[in-house]
């Protein structure tokens, strides 16, 4: 059997082991350095976002976003339904109460006209939520500039959550540039990595500030231990900022690949009816971090599981789209504000193999199986 194609792996430059030797090098392997101050440096220039803080993880970001926005136990926390868990459990974690609202079917993130009527209603009961989370689905940003202003009416700041979306364009800026606060990942999985880690971004320096400073166990700058808040132990450490450098430097290259493995997968796959592909906003470039095809059983005779366990005997890892939070047994009870089309795309989506190092063959091999089985009878 062929060697396991997976779904989204690392895909280093050959630059990170000479950056990693360099931090080895100044001894500086801890949550400080100067690597950690080059990633942020680098991060900045390539998204235009002012002020950042690398973190140990986007979820830490995210943690630190919604602690900087002081929600409270009680206070209800809007998010996109249609993501991954760590856009809305760590305003779980700190007691918010979390409502879902759908997707747009024709970018797949937070339905902006959804989102517009919720604001209003909840304006009229006085019940507005304390912040709303957009997420920036598979490398495509969501309607930012929409949603802020929506927001804006009512005095709620907005969270992107930007964790898949690096390198990716919302209008003339990078995804996240706009919001009070965006997030991002370099999880093992995503587009670039630093084997794990996260950035908080913002042009609001005094918020980042703060975040460094919760960051870093809230100690206070004196030459003794002294802390008036309770922080945590979230920065990125050294080692781990060298790696992300040198993915900085080949960002654009991984985006224009990933494009490209896109495009041939559509190209390949476009003789068959009943399967369709996750458009592109018209407000933007999508990084494609992930090339996600619908099957619709009605027309195709496959659904995506069929394809997913087809790909899977060839030993080729694929993936079902998120499932809704709405449909997580966790939130089980929790308020959704539409979940049709999230459903919709659950079902009948599958996240086919995108990494930037795979081959045109590659992608060929797995446009084969998938031909196959939605061709066979």
């Amino acid at each position: 059997m062929s060697a396991r194609l997976f779904l989204s792996p690392p895909h280093m430059s050959g630059e990170e082991q000479r950056l990693v030797a360099e931090a080895f090098a100044s001894n500086y392997v801890a949550p400080a350095g100067e690597m950690l101050l080059a990633f942020e440096a680098a991060f900045s220039a390539y998204t235009g976002i002012s002020h950042c803080v690398a973190l140990a993880s986007g979820t830490a970001a995210t943690h630190l976003a919604v602690k900087l926005l002081g929600i409270e136990p009680g206070d209800e926390v809007w998010a996109a339904t249609l993501t991954f868990i760590a856009s809305i459990g760590p305003a779980v974690h700190e007691g918010a109460v979390p409502v879902f609202l759908d997707c747009d079917p024709e970018t797949w993130t937070l339905d902006p006209l959804l989102l517009e009527e919720a604001l209003a209603k909840a304006a009229r009961v006085g019940r507005l939520p304390k912040a709303v989370i957009p997420t920036d689905i598979y490398g495509q940003s969501c309607d930012l500039d929409r949603i802020v202003a929506l927001c804006d009416v009512h005095g709620v700041p907005v969270i992107a959550d930007s964790a898949e979306a690096m390198g990716t364009r919302y209008r003339s800026r990078h995804a996240g540039d706009g919001a009070r606060v965006a997030i991002y990942s370099f999880n093992g999985n995503k587009i670039i990595t630093a084997s794990n880690g996260g950035m908080l971004a913002s042009h609001d320096r005094a918020l980042v500030d703060r975040a460094r400073y919760l960051a870093t166990q809230a100690r206070e700058s004196v030459s003794h231990y002294e802390h008036r808040a309770v922080g945590f132990n979230y920065r990125l450490s050294n080692i781990c900022a060298a790696i992300g450098v040198g993915q900085m430097r080949v960002l654009e290259a991984r985006v224009e690949r990933r494009c490209a493995i896109f495009a041939r997968y559509q190209h390949n796959l476009s003789p068959l009816a009943g399967v369709s592909f996750m458009p592109e906003a018209p407000y933007g470039r999508s990084s494609r971090w992930l090339t996600v095809m619908l099957v619709d059983p009605a027309i195709a005779p496959a659904t995506a599981e069929s394809v997913r366990l087809a790909l899977e005997r060839a030993n080729i890892e694929s993936r079902p789209v998120w499932k809704p939070m709405h449909m997580q047994p966790v939130f089980a009870g929790a308020r959704v504000i539409g979940g049709a089309t999230a459903e919709e795309f659950f079902e009948r989506g599958l996240c086919l193999p995108s990494g930037s190092a795979m081959s045109d063959g590659d992608v060929d091999r797995v446009s084969e199986i998938v031909l196959a089985s939605c061709r066979a009878r």
